[in-house]
């Protein structure tokens, strides 16, 4: 009874093992599925994480400008009222004089001379088309066939030039001499805050140190800002924030 008993159970047994190694291989199976799962999901997480913190720095970068900028635009707001108040002042002294001839030719001798130490201490910007105007006004105060209200006129005029080149962005191409040597280079005039110039192939690029009174050359690190800056100033590109090498405000008197 024994003997016939005992095999049965011996069967039942080894089918029931097999069974259950199958159900954990499949569990095994699915854990390794499901943990490749997770790793490339985490994978992704790291890389989003990592762009966002990138994104994020950028913002704050983009943010600290735009504090400079408006930091930069006050200070202009200041020196553009105190231009208009200079320029009602002048227009006020013109309502104001009784003895038109006596008052406003010494007035109109000093002017020419403010503009031209002006234009000898300001930045070297478009400098032949500066002088001239300086020696045309300068050959307009002797001239008898012009009336006094017209030469007024012009050197107030002159003015306003000299004033507007103080709250715009602009670039030209002129002759850069360095060591004796001439090359065409672009200029970018940024108000009275820099000067600029880049070669036409971007292999040098040079400022105006106002201080010292000279140009220093620029490292690499503003190449691409300032190929920007000049496409900017010819309306090439829409305006943007640049790196120029602007240094910091000091006092002075404006014209």
């Amino acid at each position: 009874m024994f003997s016939k008993t005992i095999p049965f159970l011996m069967i039942i047994s080894v089918a029931s093992y097999s069974a259950t190694g199958d159900v954990a291989k499949k569990v095994v199976k699915e854990d390794q599925v499901t943990l490749k799962m997770a790793q490339a999901s985490q994978k992704k997480i790291d890389a989003v994480s990592d762009k966002t913190q990138e994104l994020l720095q950028k913002y704050r970068q983009t943010l600290k400008q735009i504090e400079n900028a408006k930091v930069y635009n006050a200070q202009l707001r200041e020196i553009i009222k105190t231009q208009e108040e200079e320029k009602v002042s002048i227009k006020n002294q013109i309502e104001n004089l009784k003895d038109t001839a006596k008052g406003i030719v010494p007035l109109m001798v000093d002017m020419v001379k403010n503009i031209k130490t002006f234009v000898e201490l300001d930045m070297p910007f478009l400098p032949k088309e500066r002088a001239k105007r300086v020696a045309d006004l300068d050959k307009l105060l002797t001239r008898a066939d012009v009336s006094t209200s017209e030469k007024f006129r012009r050197i107030l005029e002159a003015y306003q030039v000299e004033s507007e080149y103080g709250r715009t962005i602009e670039s030209y191409r002129d002759v850069f001499t360095k060591d004796g040597k001439e090359m065409t280079v672009d200029y970018l005039q940024v108000g009275r805050v820099a000067l600029i110039y880049q070669t036409l192939d971007g292999k040098e690029t040079g400022a105006w140190d106002h201080n010292n009174k000279k140009w220093i050359e620029l490292g690499s690190e503003y190449k691409k800002s300032i190929q920007e800056g000049i496409k900017m100033a010819k309306k090439q590109i829409a305006p943007q924030l640049v790196k120029l090498p602007i240094p910091a405000p000091t006092q002075g008197g404006t014209l």
